[in-house]
């Protein structure tokens, strides 16, 4: 594996204890390479690791912080870029970066981002897991369905499945964060979707915040932004990474 090392830095984390090792990697996906930011607690390894996916932005400054402060929490985070270093600025530009990623490509990728978290020494083998915001949420959840070996998922506000036949192939625990307001993804399919889950013996628990809409977590959503409803999705989401990576 070629390495790849362009920047480097030491942080400490505001929201965690462990200071933070960031740099850019590079690994095979398919017959491609690519480039990633892989953030690293510093510390005694081997430490649970996570696979981070972007919005429809790209990987943006918002995403990276977010990987940030999950290594300040003690996870190896692997913050993916599925644009191959493009990032939008705009909702049109975002809409055209979203619908030109393959979905062969964006499957290829996802696995490879897990095998490539699952291959460092530093990493625990059986405790890698994935999160994502907005069109990541919705890949995260399809990694969960495409690696029988994900060890948990976190899909904030993203697409769901509905078929048995797929849900079936889910096996990691998964948490849902989403908005009571969002039009794209209306509280009864979160609702069908936790209900179907369970039925088929799965670990899932999902909350909808009334009063918020899609992509409430990101302050850059200037109308949408809900401070509180944030706060408490970012402590479910440490309580549950908590349970299930770190036991």
């Amino acid at each position: 594996m070629k390495k790849l090392i362009i920047a480097m830095f030491v942080l400490m984390s505001a929201a965690g204890a462990f200071a933070v090792t960031g740099q850019q990697v590079s690994y095979k996906s398919g017959n491609e390479t690519v480039h990633a930011m892989l953030y690293v607690p510093q510390g005694k390894g081997p430490f649970p690791a996570l696979v981070v996916i972007h919005e429809w932005w790209g990987l943006n400054d918002w995403v990276k912080q977010q990987a940030q402060n999950l290594a300040g929490l003690g996870y190896e985070t692997l913050a993916i870029d599925l644009y191959r270093g493009k990032v939008a600025t705009t909702a049109e530009a975002a809409h055209e970066l979203m619908r030109g990623v393959p979905e062969d490509r964006a499957k290829t990728d996802l696995l490879a981002a897990y095998a490539y978290l699952e291959s460092r020494k530093d990493v625990k083998k059986n405790k890698v897991g994935t999160i994502g915001w907005c069109m990541g949420g919705g890949y995260a959840l399809d990694l969960a369905v495409d690696q029988p070996k994900l060890a948990v998922a976190v899909v904030n506000y993203g697409h769901l499945a509905s078929e048995d036949s797929t849900l079936e192939k889910i096996h990691a625990p998964m948490l849902g964060i989403f908005g009571g307001l969002d039009q794209g993804i209306p509280p009864a399919s979160v609702q069908q979707f936790a209900s179907q889950m369970k039925k088929l013996g799965k670990t899932v628990d999902v909350k909808i915040y009334p009063d918020a809409g899609h992509a409430f977590e990101n302050p850059n959503n200037k109308e949408g932004y809900r401070e509180a409803d944030t706060r408490d999705a970012w402590n479910r989401t440490v309580a549950f990474l908590q349970k299930y990576l770190k036991q």
